[in-house]
């Protein structure tokens, strides 16, 4: 992906993240979901330094049963997910919003992920 579609893509994300209110049809947790691919080499350094970076929002205000997780079939090209709760709509946005998330997506997530799939949910009432 060029740069600039990059660019694109990153600024439509943060706009929808820091404009979409907590869903009142959003009761109990919410779970967010997201495996992916690097562009870095397996095993290399970049590769540790991008899971290391990933392993520190866990501190984050409102993150919940956080786990960094490696794919171990072949069903989808995704190597390494990322799992974790909130116990609300409103602590899940408060996390999109945090400035140390918004620092990550911008400067680690963006540049390091070749492709992604993201997953929210909440449990049916």
């Amino acid at each position: 992906m060029s740069t600039m579609s990059r660019g694109r893509l990153l600024l439509a994300l943060l706009t929808l993240v820091a404009a979409a209110p907590a869903s009142s049809e959003t009761h109990g947790a919410v779970h967010h979901s997201v495996f992916f691919e690097l562009n870095a080499a397996p095993g290399s350094p970049a590769e540790q330094a991008f899971l290391e970076q990933l392993a520190a929002l866990a501190s984050l205000p409102g993150v919940e049963d956080f786990e960094i997780v490696r794919e171990v079939s072949d069903k989808n090209p995704f190597r390494f997910g990322a799992t974790m709760r909130f116990a609300d709509a409103a602590a899940y946005q408060a996390y999109n919003q945090h400035p140390d998330h918004v620092r990550f997506v911008e400067q680690v997530w963006v540049p390091g992920v070749a492709n992604f799939q993201e997953i929210d949910w909440a449990a049916l009432p």
